[in-house]
């Protein structure tokens, strides 16, 4: 990650703060990301947490998103897969 220029911004009502978009591309973060934000004396660091559970949710979303499937046709799919992969696996036996 580079260096970038100071941002500002401000903290709404709720207490949102809005990350710049330079920041969120540069740092590769999506919406709905969690970060852990640290105190340190009078700052703050911002940084992803990067849950491999979390990662694994939103990339399958991806996929059926721009898929066009429905977890259900999904789940037959990964079925069908399973059982070509199995008897391929373990389907011939040895005479």
């Amino acid at each position: 990650m580079g260096s970038a220029k100071v941002s500002v911004a401000e903290i709404k009502a709720r207490g949102q703060l809005t990350i710049p978009k330079k920041i969120r591309e540069m740092s590769q973060l999506d919406e709905g990301q969690v970060v852990s934000i640290i105190p340190v004396g009078d700052s703050l660091i911002i940084t992803p947490k990067r849950l491999k559970l979390d990662e694994a949710r939103r990339e399958i979303k991806k996929v059926l998103k721009a898929s066009g499937l429905s977890i259900e046709e999904l789940l037959a799919g990964l079925k069908e897969e399973r059982a070509a992969l199995t008897k391929e696996s373990y389907g011939r036996k040895k005479g």
